[in-house]
């Protein structure tokens, strides 16, 4: 009996140690969480999952789409209202496949359609440092959705339309760079989901890929190779500071561009910056530019002359600026884009210039919506995009009206 009850206790002991160790190894590892973390600030999870900085990734924020409203949910480790007790299984579907726990359908405010391309190591990186963080109790919000958009089901159809599930394909012809940069753009970077065109049921219209799209009041500039408002004379390192620093000697950041800035591209890697420009600079333009009728003398002259009043002091009278600090008027990409709802934002609210820890010196620019009229507010919006060699489409008094309407 002794010798069964020892051979029974060395049993249990073997056993313990076996689970002591299991437990031991399923313990990520420091480095896995470093990556875990840098994935997490490439994605920009915190800009729609943050609502109270004081509680981060805990959800709740609002995000408006064309189809009402829906509210980011809680990716903090609380066991009841976050992810806490979720499988690594669960959380990989819920990425890559847009499938929560229970079976029911994320919409794609949530970018799953470009979360597909990760690779299963990178997921599961991501939540292991989610699982580092401290856990909140933040119930999810339900979504605010007209009718009938609030029916998850639809979303099994939307899937089977719009949704191609599968992972990044690199191509061999390209550089390690080029593909690096590839699987951060249209991937875990997602940046189409805001620069690609939608169709009526908030899909990509993937034949005009990163061609530019109007979000939230503002418009999403084109990342492809177009002359006048995309990136064609953009070099790849001018594409890299602007991402780290938000600004450089082309343009600075504004509005959402600042906020993801700031959030996510300058903490990423030096690597990762410049693979993502590197793939942005080999994309060809995947639509022609509009062409462009010049405005009237009489309008370029009352255009004229609001600049001369309120813009020659910092712009230069050549529109020059100065590089870094006042952005430069000539051949401004988003200057010249077809949609004209960001310069019209800025010159309504004003900008000021995003800081980061690479430019650290901030700017201003004031607030001109109760100063001018929207007819001089057209006038000088026409001038600039239509001056020094630029060209742009027209901007008319009504479009600045319906601008002054949108909330900023």
């Amino acid at each position: 009996m002794r010798t069964i009850l020892a051979g029974l206790a060395l049993v249990g002991l073997a056993l313990c140690s076996a689970v002591a160790s299991a437990a031991v190894a399923a313990e990520p590892s420091p480095e896995l969480i470093a990556s875990g973390k840098a994935l997490v600030e490439a994605g920009d999870c915190a800009g729609c999952h943050t609502a109270d900085p004081t509680k981060p990734f805990a959800g709740g924020k609002r995000i408006d789409t064309p189809f009402g409203a829906i509210y980011a949910p809680n990716l903090t480790p609380d066991r009841d209202t976050g992810i806490g007790a979720w499988s690594d299984a669960d959380f990989t579907r819920a990425v890559r496949t847009g499938v929560a726990p229970d079976g029911s359908n994320y919409y794609p405010a949530f970018p799953y359609p470009y979360f597909t391309r990760m690779t299963k190591d990178d997921t599961l990186a991501i939540r292991a440092y989610l699982g580092t963080l401290a856990a909140v109790t933040s119930r999810n919000k339900p979504p605010e959705l007209r009718w009938p958009f609030g029916y998850r089901g639809l979303m099994r159809a939307w899937n089977l339309l719009f949704f191609k599930p599968g992972l990044f394909e690199p191509d061999q012809a390209k550089s390690a760079a080029w593909n690096r940069g590839g699987y951060l753009v249209t991937g875990l970077s997602h940046c189409g989901a805001c620069h690609t065109p939608k169709n009526y049921f908030g899909a990509d219209k993937t034949a005009q890929a990163l061609s530019g799209n109007e979000i939230g009041g503002w418009f999403a500039p084109r990342l492809d190779g177009a002359t006048r408002s995309g990136l064609q004379s953009w070099s790849a390192q001018d594409i890299a500071e602007y991402l780290q620093s938000g600004r450089n000697a082309k343009s600075h950041a504004g509005g959402p561009m600042a906020e993801v800035i700031v959030n996510s591209t300058s903490k990423m890697s030096d690597a990762d910056v410049r693979a993502i420009a590197v793939y942005l600079k080999d994309l060809p333009p995947v639509r022609r530019e509009p062409k462009v009728t010049p405005p009237e003398d009489p309008e370029m002259k009352a255009g004229q002359a609001v600049y001369a009043k309120l813009c020659i002091a910092c712009h230069e009278a050549d529109g020059s600026g100065a590089p870094r600090i006042y952005p430069p008027l000539p051949g401004n990409a988003l200057l010249q884009s077809i949609n004209p709802s960001s310069t019209l934002r800025i010159i309504l609210d004003g900008a000021h210039t995003v800081t980061t820890p690479r430019a650290p010196n901030t700017g201003e620019m004031p607030a001109y919506a109760r100063q001018l009229s929207d007819e001089e507010i057209a006038a000088v919006t026409n001038y600039i995009r239509n001056s020094w060699g630029n060209a742009a489409p027209l901007v008319t008094p009504a479009q600045v009206a319906k601008a002054r309407k949108q909330e900023p």
